[in-house]
């Protein structure tokens, strides 16, 4: 295939969690058949109209080794609007876990819709039920280690369907920052790129902790960072935390989830996020249409955004959108949503039994609105 699919403008790319099918280390970690629909069904509400638990509609508990599914995913998307998929990507040293769906997709052609990776550069811990320092497989790096990765890469970017920023693939670091030498990574891949005829790259960075938190993509070889939401540091004022509210809780008149995790309300978090400081350099936004891990740390610390709703995400979108049309620094007009669907963090655009279509439904009219503006 050596055809390119044209992209619409502005792009809109959702965030993929590849974790609803078993694999034999989950089997091992976490119990023989885990799926992320594991902590998605035992999830149960903390406190008076806490939405919980999140269960799917449309797509039902699916498996994304099966082709319809994939299929099924990309034909919701595009109707409503989505111009691609970026899947997590875990890689360890040469071992990849979760690889299969996109491994079958690149395989198969199918399904045709728009996709790019993301590296999920972290270690792999029980960080999901609250035990950090539990560490299953560590990431470590290594010169070798950099040529093998990008070697590996290389069919992904060849893809007529791969994401190209002006003809560039693009390809995203979780951490770009934890690599011992970034930019000798990133400038050897770039070179490696180059031999091998798939040209220049367009390699950029997930940047979750506010504006500046990370390290100014240039200097260490990036091209740019991407927004990842929700943003930790501009969450805004959590909910019952004065002694006064303690107090209320030790009596039983304050349920007492408010003290063992930690709540905040989604649309002060959207202001925040939206007044940050403009960076200096390269930027593009990314929205969330909620979150709420409390599916995986049911007992503490989880964290929750209350009063997410449809119409709260559409009016961010819109904001997020028009605030590509004047920041655009890459020639193309982006957003990331994150994410299509991270069920067990609440945090999904795929229909639930709760709210149906309607986050999608909001996608389609922010984008809709945002195409018109730009074409008339």
């Amino acid at each position: 295939m050596n055809r390119t699919i044209p992209r619409p403008d502005p792009l809109v790319i959702s965030v993929v969690l590849p974790q609803f099918h078993p694999i034999p280390e989950n089997d091992i970690w976490w119990g023989k058949g885990f799926t992320e629909w594991t902590n998605v069904t035992k999830a149960r509400p903390l406190f008076p109209g806490h939405k919980q638990p999140q269960l799917p509609a449309d797509l039902g508990y699916y498996d994304m080794r099966l082709p319809e599914v994939r299929d099924a995913q990309a034909e919701l998307a595009r109707a409503h609007g989505i111009g691609g998929f970026c899947y997590y990507h875990y890689w360890f040293h040469g071992h990849r876990l979760l690889n299969r769906p996109v491994d079958d997709m690149l395989a198969s052609g199918k399904p045709d819709f728009p996709f790019c990776l993301a590296w999920a550069n972290e270690g792999w811990s029980r960080a999901w039920d609250g035990k950090q320092r539990d560490v299953l497989m560590a990431q470590t790096y290594s010169d070798a280690d950099d040529e093998a990765h990008i070697e590996h890469l290389m069919r992904h970017f060849a893809d007529p369907r791969y994401i190209r920023v002006h003809g560039k693939p693009l390809f995203v670091i979780y951490r770009a920052s934890d690599l011992p030498n970034p930019k000798r990574t990133f400038d050897g891949w770039r070179e490696r790129a180059v031999r091998a005829g798939i040209g220049e790259l367009c390699l950029a960075q997930f940047e979750g902790h506010g504006a500046g938190s990370a390290p100014d993509p240039r200097t260490i070889g990036l091209d740019c960072s991407i927004e990842f939401a929700p943003d930790w540091r501009s969450l805004g004022g959590q909910y019952h935390v004065t002694n006064k509210a303690k107090l209320a809780m030790w009596l039983g008149l304050l349920p007492k989830a408010f003290g063992e995790h930690k709540i905040f309300e989604y649309q002060l978090m959207v202001e925040k996020t939206m007044s940050k400081p403009v960076p200096a350099y390269p930027f593009i936004r990314c929205v969330s249409p909620g979150f709420d891990n409390s599916p995986r740390r049911p007992k503490a610390n989880a964290t929750v955004l209350r009063n997410n709703k449809p119409e709260f995400y559409e009016a961010w979108l819109q904001r997020a959108l028009a605030w590509a049309e004047l920041h655009d620094y890459t020639g193309q007009r982006m957003v990331f949503v994150n994410s299509w669907n991270e069920w067990a963090e609440g945090n999904h655009l795929e229909p639930d039994t709760n709210t149906g279509l309607a986050y999608l439904e909001a996608t389609q009219r922010a984008i809709g609105a945002a195409s018109h503006r730009l074409t008339s």
